[in-house]
């Protein structure tokens, strides 16, 4: 038997020109990811529509997110989650840039 250990905060690098999307772990049905984002956001007209669900903590930082027909952007800040069905779109209007926003996407 395996394990893995490790922290969601650690070997980020100290710059960040791309956000840093690495896969923790997956089998064929689930994708756990650490992101983190230092003011990055989607590109212009750019909408994600994933084959997947996902399910996103906010662990900390902040981020803007637009839901496709809703007018309102969703503020996340450190504890906040959620879960996106499959092909909703959706889009990260911003990230604070101030500081390091580090994300926990499950993909199922």
């Amino acid at each position: 038997m395996t394990f893995q250990f490790g922290s969601l905060f650690e070997q980020i690098p100290k710059e960040l020109p791309d956000e840093l999307v690495q896969s923790l772990c997956s089998s064929e049905q689930v994708r756990i990811e650490r992101i983190v984002s230092r003011g990055q956001a989607s590109p212009d007209g750019c909408w994600y529509d994933q084959e997947q669900s996902e399910f996103v903590l906010l662990v900390s930082g902040s981020a803007g997110l637009r839901i496709e027909g809703h007018d309102d952007i969703l503020v996340l800040k450190p504890g906040d989650y959620l879960n996106i069905e499959a092909h909703l779109k959706h889009r990260v209007e911003w990230t604070a840039a101030e500081c390091d926003t580090v994300w926990l996407a499950v993909h199922y």
